[in-house]
């Protein structure tokens, strides 16, 4: 959330601890007091406490979960279930307070002024929300308040209510890992930032050529600057979209069936004005005149599928009624859904997105589309290609070069585990042949190295060529690749190296067989 003139606005945080666990309890009775573990691509996404003080912690694989607590329940991950779960406790905190956003399924924010005014201080507002969702819905919740919603969200987890002003120096002590962004997380770890206060430093220009537009926006989050004042505009009227249904929907089913259309309308509409959507308000009204209300918030862009994920969670939610427990009030309508509205509460315009070739944006995307299909009818299919990215260990076993308008499908699966292969930055420019080259001491001898990847000397020359001889300033390697060694006939064993030189060219070279090779070139 953030004010008129760009800058956050003070938030508060309802947030739910555990709650997928919460929610398999609440929806299919798994008893949350035990041992209790949720999994998703086999990794674990949450658990209970009891299963933590056995050691089990987010990020364990299966197996590694379970070898530490062989009592340990298993529950796989269900978004759906998790949305339908907290639906009563969003109602409840509406019944206080207006304007929620639901952040994720067990977390919702709210500008903090109203509460705050109307039950007499931020502390108090946060004390009687927590109150009033233990009382109706039997769960236990922490609230945090700060500027911005990012902050408030940490504030959360601690249960504090930072200062007004003071939400950059609480985000500066706390380990950029708080970002949420795993990869960029453990990028900056390397490079010695190590803190959101160490990133938050860094010049905002340099962060965005090195990290790209999501580090961007993790470096203002970091900062305790709310991503929103990025290009975030109020979305023309005639982006909203409408469903009337003759038929009342009253199952979950149909639901879904109708929020996957009418999120592709949207998403479609969206991209023809060049925007995307960040904040998505779900309007639905009842046989019997009955309106309902959602705002769902969400920290990046929302794609046509993640759309449609929150069109059918809310429907879901709203279909199946109470949450189960002793006390809760029902949320289900009193009859079937007759229209169903999808409101682009917050939009942010393309320009600022990392975009593809053509923009891929309305009708630019398809101007284009057009004068590729009439080259390849000129030219034969194979005149036009796009890169796909896919998995293996080198920059060139990573790209499929695919013909314009057949399947984008990768050569290799592109998920981990790939051991041994080239970690980013990915070069910027991928020889199609390699270049034969030599690589020289300082005393003029050729480098050397052994089966047992010895270097004989210091890279000190590169001559590739006939070319002149080019000063090595700094080397990185060898780095050994040994494939397919069960199969002789189709092994393949080299050692790669990074070396700089000294006008400032990059390139990745590999030894193979006792040849060096110049595979690609960085920018």
């Amino acid at each position: 959330m953030t004010s008129v003139t760009g800058s956050p606005v003070r938030t508060l945080l309802l947030w739910c601890p555990d709650w997928p666990v919460l929610a398999a309890e609440i929806v299919d009775g798994v008893p949350a007091t035990g041992p209790v573990a949720v999994l998703h691509a086999n990794r674990v996404v949450a658990c209970s406490e009891r299963a933590r003080a056995e050691g089990v912690r987010r990020g364990l694989r299966k197996r590694e979960a379970q070898g530490r607590c062989p009592q340990l329940t298993v529950v796989e991950h269900d978004p759906g279930r998790d949305a339908r779960a907290f639906e009563p406790v969003v109602a409840a905190v509406e019944e206080l307070v207006a304007g929620v956003e639901v952040v994720r399924p067990g977390a919702c924010a709210v500008a903090a002024r109203g509460p705050s005014r109307y039950l007499g201080g931020e502390e108090a507002a946060a004390e009687r929300i927590i109150e009033h969702i233990a009382q109706s819905c039997l769960v236990e919740s922490q609230v945090g308040i700060a500027d911005g919603v990012f902050a408030a969200g940490l504030a959360a987890r601690a249960g504090r209510v930072v200062a007004p002003g003071g939400t950059p120096e609480f985000l500066a002590g706390l380990p950029v890992e708080a970002l949420g962004r795993s990869a960029l997380a453990d990028l900056l770890r390397r490079l010695g930032v190590r803190t959101l206060g160490d990133f938050a430093a860094l010049p905002a220009g340099d962060v965005l050529a090195r990290f790209g537009f999501d580090g961007a926006l993790a470096h203002r989050l970091a900062a305790g600057r709310d991503h929103r004042p990025l290009a975030v505009r109020q979305p023309p009227s005639d982006l909203t979209v409408t469903a009337e249904h003759d038929e009342p929907i009253d199952r979950v089913d149909a639901a879904a069936f109708a929020a996957r259309a009418l999120a592709e309308q949207l998403h479609d509409r969206l991209a023809g004005h060049g925007l995307a959507c960040t904040r998505l308000g779900i309007e639905a009204v009842t046989a019997h005149g009955q309106e309902l209300h959602r705002v769902w918030r969400h920290d990046g862009l929302l794609t046509a599928a993640a759309i449609a994920d929150r069109v059918r969670w809310q429907l879901d939610g709203w279909l199946s009624g109470s949450n189960g427990r002793a006390g809760a009030r029902p949320a289900r309508p009193t009859a079937g859904i007759i229209r169903l509205r999808l409101v682009p509460d917050g939009v942010i315009a393309q320009a600022g997105l990392q975009s593809g070739l053509w923009g891929e944006a309305g009708e630019e995307r398809e101007r284009a589309h057009r004068a590729l299909s009439r080259v390849q009818g000129i030219l034969g299919p194979e005149s036009v290609v796009t890169a796909v990215l896919g998995g293996g260990r080198s920059p060139a076993d990573q790209v499929r070069l695919v013909p314009w308008g057949d399947e984008r499908l990768p050569a290799r699966a592109g998920a981990p585990p790939w051991p041994g292969r080239l970690p980013p930055p990915a070069p910027a420019m991928v020889l199609a042949s390699p270049l034969v080259a030599t690589v020289q001491d300082a005393a003029g001898e050729p480098v050397v190295v052994s089966a047992r990847l010895a270097v004989s000397a210091p890279p000190a020359r590169l001559l590739v060529g006939t070319g002149r001889p080019a000063e090595i300033v700094g080397w990185a390697g060898p780095w050994p690749v040994d494939e397919r060694w069960w199969v002789p006939a189709e092994a393949h064993r080299r050692a790669r190296f990074q070396i700089g030189l000294a006008d400032g060219t990059a390139l990745l070279l590999a030894v193979e067989a006792g040849q060096w090779l110049v595979e690609a070139i960085y920018d």
